[in-house]
């Protein structure tokens, strides 16, 4: 008498290695689908801001650089904390005072990539750093 073996087709080895490549696969798509979106706003700081100066104007101020963070949750869905424009100027801006070449970068930086990778996405942080030259605008 013979006896039927029924043979799977899907070993736990071909099974794990379908596991994972599926779920590479599934947050690769979900990396490029989601993102964080950043958006700043200078139109109340109550002085004057511009992002660059005038053709052959040159540089005339007090250079800073002001490094604040934000926090994204769900593969950046939703936005925890933004960095605020208004509360990384405030200290730079007392008196009759202006700001101009204002450049706004936001990276992650190592340890935001460690947050990120540790919570798979869940929480995901970013270093926004503004840069930029206070100029006084009182006349001598």
């Amino acid at each position: 008498m013979a006896s039927w073996v029924l043979v799977s087709p899907f070993t736990s080895e071909a099974m794990r290695r379908f596991v994972v490549r599926n779920l590479c696969g599934a947050l690769l798509v979900t990396g490029l689908l989601v993102g964080c979106a950043e958006s700043f706003d200078a139109t109340r700081l109550g002085v004057p801001v511009s992002m660059g100066r005038a053709v052959g104007d040159t540089a005339q101020g007090v250079p800073f650089s002001v490094k604040k963070s934000s926090l994204h949750a769900v593969w950046g869905l939703f936005t925890l904390s933004q960095a605020s424009v208004e509360k990384a100027l405030a200290g730079q801006l007392i008196g009759g005072k202006a700001v101009t070449d204002v450049r706004i970068k936001v990276k992650s930086r190592w340890t935001d990539l460690l947050v990120t990778a540790l919570t798979v996405g869940l929480l995901i942080p970013r270093t926004v750093t503004i840069e930029g030259i206070v100029r006084d605008t009182t006349p001598p």
